[in-house]
């Protein structure tokens, strides 16, 4: 404190000294971007008050961001997604410290939510994972980073957000900035004649590659349809929403990832099944066809049919191509998914209970892994991991692990339902269907994908439990209110 009292009487001579040299050694060190630390320091007073004194400026900054964030290389082994991840932590720890000193902070019906409860399960057993991990330091950071995800996008919002124009207000700090992500690449990709090669290198700096991209685009349409459709005609506000929609859906179709448009698919099922409350039965049957499907893959072996042809098995940079690869399992993405999944399976066989430890995958499973299966992208130089979140958390967290989180994950779709058939007001009842819908697109995504732990899944993921919480206290809210009109009119028609 008494460095930054300093630095504020002596503010100009400081920004000078440092002005000078910034100058010298970005010119020594060749490096132009150091010129711009006299400018962060005009900012250091700003930035405390608003980080300090309106925290609450972060999380509607943190929102607008996590569109427009990049992938930020650290060191040769340490990445950040910046500026959001860093946001994330300054959050995390400044709500970290206020909760110390006021317990309060979180409201009641936080605290007493199921989800929260097995949310809290899920974080304790992570936390096991990690000491029986191969890789403590590596478990420990995925910890960390897991409650950076929590506090700002579960707790926060249930804090923050109260109101309807508070939640539109929300959505709209999600939506302009993805639609200006779409628009620009768009009109890149032209650039390109609209190739199934060009979209690829049209993402950059915002999204590391076209799934990531998609992924987060299928998300955040169920928020503007839902957005369009409770806006009434007489705003000029729905015309908007209406061209934002027309430009998304041309974005999702020009993304070429296969992934979205099945979670685009997904997502119109699960408003169907919501709408017609068959939620349960739903998820009895893809059960069933999952655990038969598994058993029949197992079973004599029949999984090693699926052994591709090395010689024949590429990556394709024509769409129509890379569609019959898929179909004929000749494409090299599909055929790797196939090599990582038998490495992951046998994991889980080999531990079991508690996993290899969070963030521990890529560390192990080329021992596991079938040689028959192999592609020629199998050297896997990115540090991929296995391209199935449920599957990852198995391998990474034991068996265990796998079903706290499939109870949490079912338990936010039944919510979903729960919430959406008993909300009285159109408004919290859509914004519960819509976040079932959202629940469901990830999951497609993740089956396919790892995609929780990056932060522009996981933040819409950790969102919607927030969502799930905060509809929780509109509808206990809607119930004494009409439990509190029954009482009052029973008393009048008695008086």
């Amino acid at each position: 404190m008494r460095l930054l009292n300093l630095y504020v009487k002596n503010q100009f001579i400081v920004i000078i000294l440092t002005w000078f040299a910034a100058l010298v050694v970005g010119i020594v060190l060749q490096q132009p971007i150091i010129w711009i630390v006299p400018l962060l320091l005009l900012l250091i007073r700003p930035l405390m008050n608003i980080v300090v004194f309106h925290t609450q400026y972060l999380f509607w900054l943190l929102i607008c961001l996590l569109p427009l964030s990049t992938e930020w290389g650290v060191t040769s082994s340490l990445s950040l997604d910046f500026p959001d991840e860093a946001i994330m932590m300054i959050i995390t720890g400044l709500f970290f410290f206020k909760w110390l000193f006021h317990p309060t902070v979180i409201p009641n019906h936080v605290y007493k939510h199921p989800l929260l409860l097995i949310l809290a399960i899920h974080i304790a057993w992570i936390a096991i994972a990690c000491i029986y991990s191969q890789n403590i330091l590596l478990s420990v950071k995925f910890l960390l980073a897991k409650s950076w995800f929590i506090i700002p996008f579960v707790l926060l919002p249930n804090i923050l957000v109260h109101t309807q124009q508070q939640l539109k207000k929300l959505v709209l700090c999600l939506l302009i900035p993805m639609l200006f992500v779409v628009i620009q690449a768009i009109i890149r990709h032209a650039g390109y004649g609209f190739s199934f090669e060009g979209i690829k290198k049209m993402l950059s700096p915002f999204f590391r590659n076209h799934v990531d991209y998609s992924a987060m685009l299928v998300c955040i349409m169920p928020m503007a349809i839902a957005m369009w459709f409770l806006t009434p005609k007489t705003n000029q506000l729905k015309k908007w929403l209406f061209v934002s929609l027309i430009v998304m859906i041309i974005g999702l179709i020009l993304s070429y990832s296969r992934g979205a448009w099945l979670a685009a698919l997904i997502g119109l099922g699960m408003a169907f099944i919501i709408y017609k409350k068959l939620l349960w039965p739903s998820l009895i049957a893809l059960g069933i066809l999952l655990t038969v499907t598994a058993l029949s893959l197992v079973m004599q072996n029949k999984y090693l049919q699926f052994e591709p042809d090395y010689q024949h098995t590429i990556f394709h940079t024509n769409f129509e191509a890379h569609l019959k690869a898929t179909i004929a399992m000749k494409d090299v993405s599909n055929a790797e998914r196939i090599y990582r999944w038998v490495a992951g399976t046998n994991m889980v066989i080999e531990k079991p209970i508690t996993g290899f430890g969070p963030n521990n995958f890529y560390n192990f499973y080329k021992g596991y892994a079938n040689s028959g299966f192999k592609t020629w992208v199998s050297g896997n130089p990115e540090h991929s991991s296995v391209h199935n979140y449920f599957l990852l958390t198995a391998l990474e967290q034991g068996v265990p692990g796998l079903l706290i989180f499939l109870c949490l994950y079912i338990a936010m779709l039944g919510y979903s339902q729960y919430l959406y058939i008993h909300l009285q007001s159109k408004f919290w009842a859509i914004t519960a269907l819509t976040t079932g819908v959202i629940i469901a697109m990830v999951g497609t995504l993740n089956f396919l994908s790892d995609l929780i732990e990056t932060d522009k899944i996981g933040s819409i993921f950790w969102l919607c439990l927030g969502m799930l919480i905060l509809l929780s206290k509109q509808l206990k809210q809607e119930q004494q209110s009409i439990a509190d009109s029954n009482t009052t009119g029973y008393i009048q028609n008695i008086a």
